[in-house]
C-alpha cells in the first residue's frame, strides 16, 4: 500500500499533491488543515484519513479526530498533529505510544521534516514537515512511502521552495 503524508496546509493547497500523491493508494493529513475546502479536496481525490490541528475550527473538528488509531498491512499507526519527536514527546502522545504500542507514529505541528526510527518505543517516527505557506520553514515538503507486510519502505520526499507559482 503506497501512503501520502503531509501537515500544516494552512489552507493552502500545493499544486503539486495532485501529481505527487496519484499513485497512493490514501492520504494521511497530520492537522492545521486550514478550511473544509482543503479537506474536502484531498477526502474528493484520494481515500483520506486526517486529524484536526490547533488551528482548526469547529467545521474542521466536527469532521476530524484529535488523534487515529488504525491498522494498514499489518502497521499500526498512531496519528495526530502535536506529537514532539524521539525522546521529547508531547506527554499525550507519549501516552498513546504506551498505550497502543504503534509501530508508526505520525504528526505535524513543528514545520520540521523529520523521519527516524525511536529504538526505545520500537517505532517509526515520521513528521512531514510543513505543506503550507504559513509558518518559519524555508522549504515546504511532504511524502510518501509504502507498506508491505508491516514493513514501511520506499520513502520519497516532495520538497520546493516556499513561495510557489500556483498557475
Amino acid at each position: 500500500m503506497k501512503i501520502g503524508v503531509l501537515s500544516d496546509t494552512h489552507s493552502f493547497f500545493h499544486p503539486k499533491i495532485i501529481d505527487f500523491f496519484k499513485s497512493c493508494d490514501e492520504i494521511w493529513h497530520c492537522g492545521d488543515i486550514g478550511n473544509i475546502d482543503i479537506l474536502n479536496k484531498l477526502k474528493s481525490f484520494k481515500p483520506l484519513r486526517a486529524v484536526y490541528g490547533n488551528i482548526d475550527g469547529l467545521e474542521i473538528r466536527n469532521e476530524c479526530k484529535e488523534y487515529e488509531i488504525f491498522s494498514v498491512e499489518k502497521a499500526k499507526i498512531c496519528l495526530t498533529h502535536i506529537g514532539g519527536y524521539p525522546p521529547n514527546y508531547q506527554s499525550e502522545s507519549l501516552k498513546m505510544i504506551h498505550k497502543h504500542k504503534p509501530s508508526i507514529f505520525v504528526c505535524g505541528h513543528s514545520h520540521i521534516l523529520r523521519v527516524m526510527f525511536d529504538e526505545t518505543n520500537n517505532l517509526l517516527y515520521i513528521n512531514p514537515g510543513a505543506a503550507g505557506l504559513e509558518g518559519f520553514h524555508k522549504k515546504i515538503t511532504f511524502l510518501r512511502f509504502e507498506i508491505n507486510d508491516g514493513i514501511p519502505s520506499a520513502l520519497e520526499v516532495y520538497e520546493s521552495e516556499k513561495r510557489v507559482n500556483i498557475k
